[in-house]
């Protein structure tokens, strides 16, 4: 469905049967019938809005419409996960005012979208995420918003302000296109709040941040530098940044390098790959390590000049993805002062300043938690905010859970082990029920791994 840009503000209604009533955990439940108070419901600051009546808000309803986009989840969750449906709402899709376009949902062409479901059967809560990778807006919409929409929360997420293996074009300095995804999310915040309390007639009671990868640094970001808007977080792998390193910009050339033949198996395990995650390398060397080196390299590093294809204008993704020499040869720590300049721009401190769960596969191939959730950890207990956090380490976990498909004898799906983070998460900041202490939670050898995990059984300490 293409959507006119003409008017700044359209609602549509869509005439519809609201699906069968909320499930158990939608008790507590303050909301109003069915799409109530529609008709005031905006977003805030939005340069451009829709709001849609829907008789289902979650994936299994809005497959195949406008209001999702199944193909921007691929990868990220198993085949057969169980999910959540009959969450009738209210649906805002809409974009912020800015001047990069590299968005086309909707026909569109324009960043800063953003998507805020509103269920008729409300909690008191509001759930923010940004989208992981290069990904945008709907991209979590399986692993995220179907659960939290079920438990009767509102649910916010942004596509960051730029997206796909170009994002790095967007700003006129280094560093620019990650700030934005802060600022993005920021604002998304503040507008969904207003959204809520329009809709309920009041704020929310409780708001947490979240995300995977990408939108698990989202998360940290957030809770150290904007701890005001929410009541705590859940972060799925998030990428760390610091100005010194570690960093993908310091683990990754030595990857580019094995696939090169100029680095060894314990080259890798000497930047923080696990030993054991070797079947995963095919993969990512495929996939990911090569081109999630030079986009990231492009946005912090411009001036590097690889010698060889990068992510410029008319090169082909065949081209990007191509192991090459100086990729490999790529020294962050030798390179000028300026490069750090611009990562310290967006580098976390690991001062947090409400609860906050982590957690990290030990066999995630692509940021290693040795070279990243480790350290965040260690962060965190050096700025004295130890209290505040809890990390879990899940083993036979990897970044996406959509391998779990190909190697279910030696993986596990993170996504049920996210959400008993999530409900402990909530346990702890609504109820004061302090969560396991930090752990790595062990591989089931039976039971229903797809829908299941539970956090509390320890295998053993995690690593601090």
């Amino acid at each position: 469905m293409r959507l006119s840009r003409a008017v700044p503000i359209v609602a549509a209604t869509l005439l519809a049967t609201a699906l069968s009533g909320p499930t158990p955990a939608m008790a507590e439940a303050v909301g109003e019938e069915h799409c109530g108070h529609q008709d005031r419901v905006r977003a805030p600051g939005a340069a451009f809005q829709q709001t849609v009546c829907l008789p289902d808000l979650t994936t299994a309803g809005l497959a195949g419409t406008p209001y999702t986009d199944t193909a921007d989840q691929a990868g990220l969750t198993a085949r057969g996960t169980p999910t959540p449906s009959g969450v009738p709402g209210i649906q805002i899709d809409g974009y912020f005012p800015d001047s990069s376009r590299f968005n086309n949902t909707h026909g569109w062409r324009h960043d800063a979208q953003f998507v805020i479901r509103l269920p008729d059967r409300w909690n008191g809560g509001l759930v923010v995420t940004g989208a992981p990778g290069t990904r945008r807006q709907y991209a979590t919409d399986k692993a995220i918003s179907d659960q939290v929409l079920a438990l009767g929360y509102a649910y916010a997420a942004t596509d960051k302000g730029n997206s796909g293996s170009d994002f790095y074009r967007d700003g006129r300095r280094p560093g620019d296109a990650v700030a934005e995804w802060n600022t993005r999310t920021t604002q998304l915040t503040r507008a969904a709040r207003r959204a809520v309390a329009q809709r309920y007639g009041h704020t929310p009671r409780r708001t947490y941040m979240t995300g995977i990868s990408n939108g698990g640094y989202l998360t940290r970001w957030q809770l150290e530098n904007h701890p005001e808007l929410y009541d705590g977080g859940v972060d799925w792998e998030g990428a760390l940044w610091t100005a010194d390193g570690p960093s993908l910009l310091t683990s990754l050339p030595t990857a580019v390098a094995r696939v090169l033949g100029s680095a060894q198996d314990e080259d890798l395990y000497a930047v923080g790959f696990a030993r054991g995650s070797e079947f995963l390398w095919p993969y990512h060397e495929q996939a990911y390590w090569g081109v999630t080196q030079k986009i990231y390299r492009a946005e912090f590093d411009p001036a590097y000049d690889p010698g060889c294809p990068g992510p410029s204008a008319g090169t082909t993704p065949e081209q990007i993805l191509a192991p090459c020499a100086s990729d490999a040869r790529y020294d962050y720590a030798s390179r000028p002062a300026s490069v750090r300049r611009a990562v310290e721009r967006v580098a976390l401190t690991g001062r947090v300043g409400r609860p906050l769960i982590t957690l990290h596969g030990d066999l995630d191939a692509l940021l290693p938690k040795a070279a990243d959730s480790d350290v965040y950890a260690r962060m965190i207990d050096a700025s004295g905010r130890g209290s505040l956090h809890r990390y879990y380490t899940i083993a036979g976990g990897t970044h996406v859970d959509g391998l779990y498909d190909t190697y279910p004898d030696r993986l596990r799906p993170i996504l049920p082990c996210y959400r008993s983070a999530f409900d402990t998460l909530v346990s702890w900041v609504e109820r004061g029920i302090r969560p396991p202490a930090d752990r790595t939670v062990g591989r089931p050898a039976s039971g229903d791994v797809l829908n299941s995990c539970a956090l509390s059984t320890p295998v053993a300490p995690a690593a601090r």
